[in-house]
């Protein structure tokens, strides 16, 4: 099957998404911030480079679109195009996610991941339920090596 876009346009689209400061990650940041947790982007320093990190409670916050990250939920499709490609595209992005939450957990770092359908699309969070379950968990997990994740309800 053929791309229903041309390449021109194609490559204009995927051009313009954008890896840090997506509107998943505004959101969450506003929630945190109207809590009163203050954070650190994009650390560097860290596995996986967090998009949000609270050093005052050693969490690291990564917020993973559905697509790239292959998530098992409606928002993820897989492209009838260019199968294989993305296949392994999304399986090295999973890859990749396990093995920087894995290293963050052992330097000493909880690790949260919020999946974009919990932000956006039918069945997201309530943005009070969403930030009284992102709180807790932060005041809960400060300083203990965890992981968990956040997605629709």
């Amino acid at each position: 099957m053929t791309d229903v876009h041309s390449l021109e346009s194609r490559s204009k689209n995927m051009r313009a998404i954008r890896a840090k400061n997506t509107s998943p990650e505004l959101t969450l940041r506003k929630i945190l911030f109207a809590r009163g947790l203050r954070f650190r982007l994009h650390v560097n320093a860290l596995p996986g480079k967090p998009d949000i990190v609270l050093p005052k409670y050693r969490v690291a916050i990564f917020v993973h679109g559905c697509f790239w990250h292959g998530h098992n939920c409606y928002l993820f499709k897989l492209p009838r195009t260019r199968r294989e490609f993305w296949e392994a595209k999304i399986s090295k992005n999973k890859q990749r996610d396990i093995r920087d939450n894995e290293a963050l957990v052992r330097a000493g770092w909880s690790v949260l991941s919020v999946w974009e359908c919990a932000l956006k699309g039918r069945l997201k969070w309530d943005t009070n339920e969403l930030a009284d379950r992102i709180t807790t968990w932060i005041y809960a997990n400060s300083g203990r090596e965890s992981k968990t994740e956040i997605k629709h309800q």
